[in-house]
């Protein structure tokens, strides 16, 4: 229980990353500082990110790269970067004894490869600063006086009182954990603009038979390519992982939006070509040299050799329409260049997108047009400060997510005495 008659300086509503980190600095410059989390534990998605590892930032020291990587979102985050950056952010967690590595695409976990240690962190962070917490109890509504927030109405009848109020209730990816738009409704009702949300960061679905026998699977090294009526929309080169749904994998989930997209318009197949160091000449000899002197031995167990993984032969010698039984040496040029263009361009039919319940992160939400990156102050509410995936920024996976909160949170708390 609280005095409903205190006023806390900054009362932060939400216990995600973002939440915690602004509840956090805001207590570290002095203020009196109560976090209110629904959940009854702290970071459930924190938890999550990574495959559970967290994919806590990802390493950019490079302010204009940084930005890039944020699509048009990103003419709105200089001056909050130039605030609080990648370096700052490994600064925070390097001193207090969370020690990272950096992986592929310069995505960086902690050593430990476990999110709890980065939760850890957090949650020490809070009680250095003497944040009160309250678990378990959800924000029923914002109570506001002439333009100003004054208390929050909780939903076992108390009310909280403050002086500034952070709001971080995240998006609607993975509602399961607790992001299930309520702020969203808070804001549009105090006069905020909230764009569409929608899933953005997706794992796809696909409709052929022989992906989803794949489930498990993973491809390292392959060039992916997203087509509709034969134009090609996006190329890139990544990983791909098969599921019981379809394709996975941080390259597939970061081409998602733009599937999502494109689907609104008509089918979409997604290609892959398995050796894209190879051309299809070089690809054709090789084929040639490896049937030479196979004599009797049926190709499918030849060209298993040549593959990541020997799991995706069947399907590739069915979509050429070779006779997997056929010996190499009645493999004749018409055959063997079927092999080359199938294996240089594997297509997969969409299905769709997961939806909400699967996504990483949505589009949409508040416009950043209404806030002050500076401070991450509400433009139309001067004593609400917002931070996280509340905020309507476009992002990649990898690590850019956490990034945009821990920077956010950061600033918000540090605005708000």
């Amino acid at each position: 229980m609280i005095d409903n008659k205190t006023i806390w300086d900054v009362v932060v509503i939400g216990g995600g990353p973002a939440g915690m980190m602004a509840a956090g600095r805001a207590a570290e410059k002095g203020a009196r500082v109560i976090l209110i989390e629904k959940n009854k534990t702290f970071g459930r998605k924190l938890l999550l990110t990574g495959g559970g590892r967290c994919n806590l930032t990802n390493y950019e020291p490079e302010m204009r790269k940084l930005v890039e990587k944020y699509g048009d979102s990103g003419k709105f985050l200089f001056s909050a970067f130039s605030k609080w950056d990648v370096e700052k952010t490994l600064d925070f967690f390097h001193k207090r004894n969370l020690k990272t590595k950096v992986e592929e695409g310069g995505r960086i976990f902690p050593v430990s490869d476990k999110a709890e240690s980065v939760l850890k962190v957090l949650i020490n962070y809070l009680n250095e600063g003497g944040v009160k917490v309250l678990l378990g109890i959800a924000v029923k509504e914002i109570v506001t006086k002439e333009n100003r927030i004054e208390a929050v109405q909780l939903d076992n009848g108390q009310q909280v009182c403050g002086k500034s109020f952070v709001l971080a209730t995240g998006g609607k990816a993975l509602p399961l954990t607790g992001s299930t738009g309520d702020g969203f409704i808070w804001l549009k009702n105090a006069g905020h603009t909230i764009n569409s949300s929608e899933p953005s960061l997706v794992p796809i679905s696909i409709s052929d038979k022989w992906v989803k026998e794949l489930q498990g699977t993973s491809l390292a090294d392959v060039k992916i390519t997203v087509s509709q009526d034969d134009v090609k929309h996006i190329t890139k080169r990544g990983m791909v992982l098969f599921t019981h749904f379809g394709i996975s994998g941080p390259t597939i989930i970061n081409m998602s939006r733009t599937v999502g997209d494109l689907l609104k318009n008509g089918k979409v197949v997604i290609s892959i070509d398995i050796f894209p160091s190879l051309g299809p000449g070089e690809l054709s000899i090789r084929l040639q040299d490896l049937f030479a002197g196979q004599g009797n031995k049926k190709i499918k167990n030849v060209i298993s050799s040549i593959f990541p993984v020997s799991t995706i032969v069947p399907a590739i010698l069915d979509l050429s329409r070779i006779n997997p039984d056929k010996p190499c040496n009645e493999i004749g040029k018409k055959e063997r260049m079927a092999l080359v263009h199938t294996i240089k361009n594997i297509p997969m039919q969409v299905e769709g997108l997961l939806g909400i319940n699967r996504s990483i992160a949505t589009s949409g939400g508040l416009s950043p047009t209404e806030v002050d990156f500076k401070t991450m102050r509400s433009r139309i509410i001067p004593n609400l400060y917002l931070s996280g995936d509340i905020l309507d920024i476009d992002r990649q996976s990898g690590g850019y997510s956490l990034q945009i909160c821990w920077t956010t949170g950061y600033i918000a708390g540090n605005s708000s005495i």
